[in-house]
């Protein structure tokens, strides 16, 4: 089992609660007031970690107008849309940043972004950030991993849109550059994901090829995926956030309602005690119930004399009588003496 990673006050590993990020992204609809409200709303729904991404639209595209600068995918959310105007309807402006920490602080969460350059990165150490995300479409940027691990604190960084040869040389370049304490998420980036594209098997692989912790950044409908991924080992849980998805916004299509944030908090835990370990033995509630199991008990009245049949026999609760396993090998044996009905079926009732 892996060290557990230190963050703030949380520990993250196997063998404590999946630690759960609330990704706000631009689901504050450019409005620092709903921004506040999401993280209020996440608290109350008991997510660990608030997360923020830390771009604007110059730091992560080009205000380009020809077709490379445009999504068109016609499935896609935001089908049709100009990255650079896409980028400045969703970035949540630096100056939001240290109000909207501070009060994911005074709420008791853990505080902190995805940088998309680096000067993000300086920015957000000004604000002395526990810990960094590196998103999917930022896994394979040598240039910020670089200035990412030279922090020398904690990443988290999903896999999506990334081979196996891309992520071993980016786990590469982050240990190499003073990364100590990695997570990697495993992602599917399309949006929202569909259940069948999830391929959560992928986390014990990931886990035993990389020898880090895993989670999952979840890009789902509901909360089954998360469920079942923690059962599948993994110790980090991200998921978007929205009051509302009605409210509309860049990514409110699959982002979850404070009320579903919260289930998904309560199930995930439960799915984390559940695992417990291999176990074959008795729980100490579950030997209070011995008695109720079944056993060979006289159901008729029986003279002595008078042979066990099926109809004077049965195999009933409570457990008091002789084992089933002796049915066979009592019927058509007779009785010692009277035996009333009701009465558990002892060797010493038998001739």
């Amino acid at each position: 089992m892996h060290q557990p990673i230190q963050v703030a006050n949380h520990l993250i590993s196997p063998a404590h609660r999946p630690f759960v990020i609330a990704e706000m992204s631009g689901n504050h609809n450019q409005s620092l007031d709903r921004a506040l409200e999401i993280v209020d709303a996440v608290a109350d729904a008991g997510a660990h970690a608030l997360k923020l991404q830390t771009y604007t639209p110059d730091t992560i595209t080009f205000n380009g107008q020809s077709e490379e600068f445009y999504i068109r995918d016609a499935k896609s959310l935001w089908a049709d849309k100009n990255l650079y105007k896409l980028y400045a309807e969703a970035y949540t402006p630096w100056e939001w940043h240290k109000p909207i920490f501070e009060h994911a602080k005074k709420r008791g969460m853990i505080a902190f972004s995805s940088p998309f350059d680096t000067t993000a990165v300086d920015f957000l150490e000004s604000l002395d950030v526990p810990l960094y995300k590196i998103a999917s479409f930022e896994n394979t940027d040598h240039i910020l991993l670089k200035k990412v691990a030279r922090t020398g604190k904690p990443v988290i960084m999903s896999t999506g849109v990334a081979s196996v040869a891309d992520l071993d040389e980016s786990v590469k370049v982050l240990r190499q550059h003073g990364c100590k304490d990695l997570v990697l998420l495993k992602c599917t980036s399309t949006y929202p994901a569909t259940p069948e594209s999830t391929n959560l098997l992928t986390i014990p692989h990931m886990r035993q090829l990389f020898d880090v912790p895993v989670g999952l950044s979840d890009h789902t409908m509901g909360i089954g995926a998360a469920v079942a991924a923690v059962a599948l080992g993994a110790v980090v849980l991200e998921k978007h956030v929205t009051l509302r998805r009605a409210d509309g916004g860049v990514d409110s299509a699959f982002s979850l309602e404070p009320d579903e944030l919260k289930n998904l908090v309560i199930e995930t835990e439960r799915a984390h005690l559940a695992m417990g370990q291999v176990n074959y033995t008795l729980t100490p509630k579950e030997c209070n119930s011995l008695q109720f199991k079944r056993s060979l008990y006289v159901v008729q009245d029986v003279k002595a004399g008078q042979p066990f049949t099926s109809e004077n026999v049965r195999s009933i609760r409570p457990a008091n009588g002789l084992h089933t396993r002796y049915y066979d090998d009592i019927l058509g044996q007779t009785a010692l003496a009277d035996i009333t009905a009701g009465t558990p079926l002892q060797w010493n009732l038998i001739k």
